[in-house]
């Protein structure tokens, strides 16, 4: 171990033993695939590394951030000077009884939704592209083509890493609304139960399908996290920064996507600012033209506070 590194981080390390490594860069494990290192980087593979891992951040009072899946998560290129937690394996188990499915925290939204289709099941269809974590998309309240993780959410399995508390929250107490939840940045979504209905009609695979060509069609593949903005009410975030000549607008290594406004892609090997001076850019841009201040979808860490209040 080396001696360089703060008392906290080594105790922290100390604490976790193989669970936890030292300044790992947390671009792999984002969508952007851009942004510096976290301080310390936990992979939570079983029940037991729960334990060690609250009993760190007790110890220690470093900041956790919950990583999940990375796909809509933006880290400053200076890096998160706490413990990143990363679900493994153990958690993206998906099983299905009659019409419920439970899904781990770590499951991929496109996972869950092909697996509760091939069940004959419907009402996760919109899920298939989206490519999220379960655990992210409760924290997000994730939706799309018209639906949204609130309407068959039934309730999950919530550890607080600060406390250890491990409970079984419903979702009526989870205050979910547009991209919104009470599920704190300290709190692992480890499991997820979901109420479908029988697909009788037996629609689901080709809806599954034209979700999929839909994407393709019409928003952009590379390095990004989705919808960078969140719609202004009556409104399309996307519709506004194409009306305020944002597409194409590049500023270092990243660039708003010619192919849908509301997308922002990193090179290869490019910087997390650079995306994150983008947003200020078109933020501006679009309050400019069209009087409407526009608010970040994208979990942002490291940067600046008050930037997008």
């Amino acid at each position: 171990m080396s001696g360089d590194l703060p008392a906290r981080v080594r105790a922290a390390l100390a604490r976790l033993g193989a669970a936890a490594r030292p300044d790992v860069p947390l671009g792999p494990y984002c969508t952007y695939r851009v942004g510096g290192p976290a301080a310390v980087l936990v992979d939570v593979d079983g029940e037991e590394d729960l334990a060690a891992l609250a009993a760190a951040v007790a110890d220690t009072g470093l900041p956790v951030l919950v990583v999940g899946n990375g796909s809509n998560l933006l880290v400053a290129d200076a890096g998160f000077p706490g413990i990143a937690v990363h679900l493994g394996d153990r958690w993206a188990k998906v099983h299905v009884e009659g019409t419920t499915v439970r899904a781990g925290g770590a499951a991929l939204l496109p996972v869950v939704a092909r697996q509760s289709v091939k069940a004959g099941l419907t009402g996760f269809e919109w899920a298939v592209g989206v490519p999220g974590s379960i655990g992210g998309a409760v924290r997000m309240n994730a939706g799309g083509h018209g639906s949204d993780m609130a309407a068959s959410l039934v309730g999950v399995r919530a550890f607080d890493c600060r406390t250890g508390e491990d409970s079984q929250v419903p979702a009526s107490a989870l205050d979910l609304g547009y991209r919104r939840s009470n599920v704190a940045a300290h709190q692992l979504v480890l499991e997820a139960t979901l109420a479908l209905a029988p697909d009788d009609a037996g629609t689901g695979a080709d809806t599954l399908s034209d979700i999929v060509r839909w994407r393709r069609a019409n928003q952009p593949g590379g390095h990004n996290a989705g919808s960078v903005f969140t719609n202004p009410q009556g409104d399309s975030a996307g519709r506004l920064v194409d009306l305020a000549g944002c597409k194409g607008l590049r500023i270092g290594t990243a660039e708003v996507s010619p192919k849908h406004a509301n997308f922002i892609q990193a090179d290869a090997d490019g910087s997390a600012d650079d995306v994150f001076a983008v947003m200020v850019a078109v933020r501006d841009a679009v309050e400019q033209a069209t009087g409407v201040r526009l608010h970040p979808e994208t979990r942002l860490v490291g940067f600046a506070e008050g930037t997008f209040a």
